[in-house]
């Protein structure tokens, strides 16, 4: 199973790459997509299985976009997946809609904090931005999951145990 979210972590990342920018989007920022596959490991499988999801899906994007942007993806996703983490150890308490709006909160958060340590702190100003786009995106993100998340967990009962 921690394969295949893995797998499906880097797929997601992949065709999130293809999508060409969304006008009003910030440049270099995304959907959040694969971040279904980590907040998924981190409701079914725990806290581990997410954050080695994130480290798989921050690899890959090294093999394919370069050393900074397996960075970036560590930082935000290995934070953004405790988060949820803890967000779902709590019983859910803001729902899968929080839940995912505080992962893709998390998740430009870290990415921010690198980018600080690299280019110093005119990148802050950029901080805005990502907060209003992670509102939407981390919203849609944590839907999505809520409306799927009963089926998957059938298929993982009838293909797994």
């Amino acid at each position: 199973m921690l394969g295949m979210l893995s797998a499906l972590a880097m797929v997601l990342s992949a065709l999130e790459g293809l999508i060409p920018p969304i006008p009003g989007m910030p440049p270099g920022s995304k959907l959040g997509l694969s971040n279904l596959a980590t907040m998924y490991a981190a409701f079914s499988l725990g806290p581990v299985p997410a954050l080695a999801v994130a480290v798989a899906k921050g690899l890959f994007a090294g093999i394919i976009r370069g050393v900074v942007a397996m960075g970036m993806s560590l930082c935000g996703g290995l934070l953004s997946a405790a988060v949820m983490s803890l967000l779902l150890k709590a019983g859910k308490p803001f729902g899968w809609v929080g839940i995912g709006i505080a992962g893709a909160l998390c998740h430009n958060g870290g990415q921010l904090m690198l980018a600080y340590l690299i280019t110093g702190p005119a990148v802050v100003g950029y901080a805005p931005f990502l907060v209003l786009f992670a509102l939407p995106t981390g919203a849609l993100t944590g839907l999505t999951l809520g409306i799927i998340t009963p089926r998957l967990a059938k298929l993982e009962d009838r293909f797994f145990l």
